[in-house]
């Protein structure tokens, strides 16, 4: 019988207690915990059902007597807290060294070249939240005609524009520009550069996330994904897979636009349609709307809404199909900032006979692993162990 293999990555939504937490300043951060405490509870019973609450103490997720899946924890290898980094370790490629980030701004000699060459002027220039820094920069944006580039603790080079002053395109080849400047010219000076279009008033700026493009940098060495491809097999990517992986070692994007909603229609889209290989899922809102913002009303909702939606995707399952839940890092709303925090990431596997506890992985390698053996793809080379029996 022909099987599939569905993992859905719940973006940034963490399980606390990294190893080397402090080591990122993250000592304290526990992406599920704190935001249960923050908002009383919890509201995702099949979550629960299948043993969410068995992971880690969870305030509103009591442990399930008898758990519908197997569940456990992965402990990231690679040297970042991004979820390039995440999803590239979980399909077996490790970063052993992190990426150039720069906490005070980009280097005067990387701003004037990216003016000259799309003739327009830089402001901002500092990491800093997207919606906030738009709200404070739009009103110039739209008399300058100018840029707001910033950062983050991630290595990422955001470009921000009113689309109403830059036409989307316009926005869309500055960021190909920056993009051959800082990756595509040997050395690596980021690892993404992100078009971040925005609409509205003053006091009103809205993101327009479904018009948001990634520009990355390419996969190093071979994936699973790349692999499973290779086997003949379908790899479906969701969400902004593609972008993380730079359209490498897929066979079909489905955008998933504009919401996570949406994301879980296209996976039970291709659920539908799919017969074997490879379905893999990001959910970014529970990141980019939620985490970055300090949100936990909003991460606690997304959650229960997320959870709303487990019974139309395990019912889409087969008896040789798999469905892994997991995340690529933590971004705990109750946390102090707006980046990323280094945390350990929950692992539900539904599929793979009697469910059991998985232990804590030691790498999220894992779970490439995992979906190779499942699909009968031979791991060669690639770092990680499979958890199935």
């Amino acid at each position: 019988m022909p099987r599939r293999a569905i993992a859905i990555v719940l973006d940034g939504v963490g399980a606390g207690d990294a190893p080397d937490a402090a080591e990122f300043g993250d000592e304290g951060a526990n992406t599920l915990t704190n935001t249960a405490r923050a908002v009383g509870g919890l509201d995702v019973p099949n979550l629960a059902a299948m043993g969410l609450g068995d992971i880690l103490e969870i305030e509103g997720v009591p442990p399930a007597r008898t758990p519908g899946a197997s569940w456990g924890l992965m402990v990231e290898k690679s040297a970042a807290k991004a979820t390039l980094a995440g999803h590239w370790e979980m399909m077996g490629l490790v970063l052993e060294q992190p990426l150039p980030t720069y906490p005070e701004g980009f280097p005067e000699e990387i701003v004037s070249r990216f003016e000259r060459e799309t003739g327009r002027k830089v402001i901002g220039n500092r990491p800093a939240s997207g919606t906030q820094i738009i709200e404070e920069l739009g009103p110039e944006q739209e008399a300058a005609g100018a840029w707001i580039l910033y950062t983050s603790a991630d290595s990422v080079f955001q470009v921000a524009a009113h689309t109403d002053v830059i036409p989307l395109e316009e926005l869309y080849e500055a960021c190909q520009k920056a993009h051959k400047m800082l990756i595509g010219e040997g050395e690596i000076l980021v690892e993404r550069v992100i078009a971040r279009p925005y609409h509205g008033k003053p006091g009103s700026y809205e993101r327009e996330n479904e018009n948001r493009h990634d520009y990355g940098i390419e996969p190093f060495g071979e994936t699973y994904m790349d692999r499973i491809k290779a086997s003949g097999q379908e790899v479906v990517a969701v969400g902004k897979i593609s972008d993380i992986f730079d359209g490498r070692g897929i066979t079909e994007h489905l955008p998933g636009k504009p919401d996570d909603s949406a994301k879980v229609d296209a996976v039970l889209k291709a659920l539908g349609r799919v017969e074997r290989g490879f379905i893999f899922a990001n959910l970014v809102d529970f990141d980019a709307r939620y985490g970055h913002r300090r949100d936990p009303q909003g991460m606690a909702e997304n959650l229960r809404r997320f959870d709303a939606r487990l019974p139309e995707l395990t019912g889409a399952l087969s008896d040789e199909d798999i469905l892994i839940i997991t995340a690529d890092h933590g971004n705990d709303p109750t946390y102090s900032g707006t980046d990323h925090t280094r945390e350990r990431v929950p692992l539900l596997v539904a599929g793979n006979g009697e469910p059991r506890f998985l232990g804590v992985r030691e790498g999220f390698s894992d779970l490439g692993a995992t979906v190779a053996a499942w699909l009968g793809v031979e791991k060669g080379a690639l770092p990680g162990t499979s958890f199935l029996k």
